[in-house]
């Protein structure tokens, strides 16, 4: 497991576990949410929800900084906390062309660092790569652990009635999502297997008449456990919603995001 903390703005991080997901991913992460309405409207609701931006922004699963480069606009600097070089690659790429973010080599279940934040967020189902139980309860602690007195966890991950409800009663099934470019899109082969896990390999067909194959194995769950998470935690449940613009939580909703306060 790893131990990791931040010393005079140099990211120090050793043995940090990693699944590979940036393997799978690297150089098509960003095509797979192209919609650029999706990160606007959790751009602004995260800060909306900040309740203290000159006291620190954490972000546990940063990527290629997605989230984290256009909220770096509105709250200051956010550190971004990765197990993946190559997401950690891409998003210093992009600083390149602005943004105020920190890359961390880290894992989140095991995080440290001597700084304190008053909003800590993880989300794009990052808590749902972590396939146990006690390994998505390990990161709540870590994150709640990370909060400032006052501070607020937001977390937006899968949810787990409106999957199991895609499949319709079978443990297989493929769906196609086209994009707006002609002969563009991702087509899902997806397989719910033992434990709230679910297998997914996406195949994204590009202009050029290209293709890009990647898997995941991530972990399902429901509002209701990451609430206890949370509150085994030492915080306090707030919200549930299924989209960011505070629509109540849906089982029919893909996502959830729920939001935690430490008193």
């Amino acid at each position: 497991m790893a131990v990791g903390n931040e010393r005079g703005g140099i990211s120090v991080d050793t043995g940090v576990e990693d699944i590979g997901y940036g393997r799978q991913f690297d150089g098509w992460y960003d095509r797979l949410i192209p919609d650029g309405t999706v990160t606007a409207e959790a751009v602004k609701a995260l800060h909306a929800r900040h309740p203290d931006p000159g006291s620190g922004t954490l972000e546990f699963g940063v990527g290629t900084g997605r989230i984290a480069i256009p909220l770096s606009s509105r709250v200051g600097t956010v550190t971004g906390v990765d197990s993946s070089p190559e997401m950690l690659d891409a998003l210093r790429v992009k600083l390149k062309d602005g943004g105020d973010v920190t890359p961390v080599h880290g894992d989140i279940r095991t995080h440290t660092s001597p700084s304190r934040y008053a909003l800590v967020y993880c989300v794009c189902a990052t808590l749902s790569c972590l396939t146990t139980p006690e390994d998505q309860r390990r990161a709540v602690r870590r994150a709640a652990d990370l909060l400032l007195p006052g501070g607020r966890l937001v977390i937006e991950t899968h949810n787990k009635p409106a999957i199991v409800a895609l499949h319709e009663g079978r443990t297989r099934t493929t769906y196609f999502v086209p994009y707006p470019e002609p002969g563009t899109g991702v087509q899902t082969h997806s397989t719910l297997l033992d434990g709230s896990l679910w297998q997914c390999s996406h195949i994204l067909y590009q202009g050029d008449g290209t293709t890009r194959v990647g898997s995941e194995l991530t972990r399902l769950t429901t509002p209701d456990e990451v609430d206890g998470h949370a509150r085994a935690a030492g915080l306090e449940p707030e919200a549930r919603m299924s989209r960011w613009d505070g629509t109540p939580y849906s089982e029919a909703a893909p996502l959830f995001m729920c939001s935690y306060v430490r008193a």
